[in-house]
């Protein structure tokens, strides 16, 4: 998380910078695209597929077994390698690997020599390889879990929702796709109307929530313009 928030003061400061060229011109530290939504990271920039989560290191897993109710443990830690060591089924890797593919795994292991037709169910507990973090003006900021379909919407409404005093036009997204880094201003306002698609949040976003700091990123482009495009998509340049 402290990486995290490293990186964010990181491109605000480049953003601010007064001595250097101006927002948008050739050679400057961010450049507005034509993009007209945030795009997806691909799997290099996931290691996992767009949707679908994959076993991290130090993730925590429940595993059921049956028959052999014995063998089921509520809780079982993957280590930093992405190995689990389970009972009878021996270290198997499932770094990188969905629930559904640990559990042909560990079915695998287990079948024939002491189980004929294991059931295995392997569901996760609590992640700490794939995470948004959200900062700003929400009532708990912090780094969450991203599991199933998580929009900026739900990610919100995970960090307990919106302060009083939080600018519902000024929420930047930082994320990384195919290894250059983005960021995008959405108006939270806009999303609830209807008006504009609430945006999928990934794994390693970070979304600040009415914090002008990030909005400077913006500022020189969108000047006293009184009507706005959302959302507005820059590259940060390094």
């Amino acid at each position: 998380m402290l990486l995290r928030k490293l990186a964010i003061v990181s491109f605000l400061l480049l953003a601010a910078c007064s001595n250097g060229p101006k927002l948008g011109a050739p050679g400057s530290a961010v450049q507005l695209t034509d993009y007209k939504s945030l795009p997806a990271p691909d799997s290099a920039d996931l290691a996992r597929p767009q949707n679908a989560y994959l076993i991290g290191p130090y993730d925590r897993l429940s595993v059921k077994v049956y028959p052999g109710d014995e063998l089921s443990r509520d809780e079982v830690q993957v280590d930093g390698e992405g190995k689990l060591s389970f009972p009878l089924a021996g270290v198997i890797q499932v770094g990188g690997k969905s629930p559904r593919d640990a559990e042909e795994l560990i079915k695998e292991q287990l079948r024939g020599r002491y189980i004929r037709d294991p059931q295995v169910s392997v569901n996760l507990k609590e992640t700490r390889s794939q995470v948004v973090t959200i900062d700003g003006e929400v009532s708990q900021p912090g780094a969450y879990p991203v599991l199933g379909d998580l929009t900026l919407m739900r990610a919100v409404a995970t960090a307990k929702g919106l302060t009083d005093d939080a600018k519902q036009e000024d929420v930047v997204i930082f994320r990384t796709v195919n290894g250059q880094k983005l960021a995008a201003l959405y108006n939270l306002r806009a999303i609830r109307r209807g008006v504009i698609a609430d945006p999928q949040i990934y794994a390693n976003d970070v979304v600040v929530v009415g914090e002008s700091r990030a909005r400077q990123i913006f500022a020189q482009v969108l000047g006293i313009a009184s009507t706005i495009s959302y959302p507005l998509v820059a590259i940060m340049q390094q």
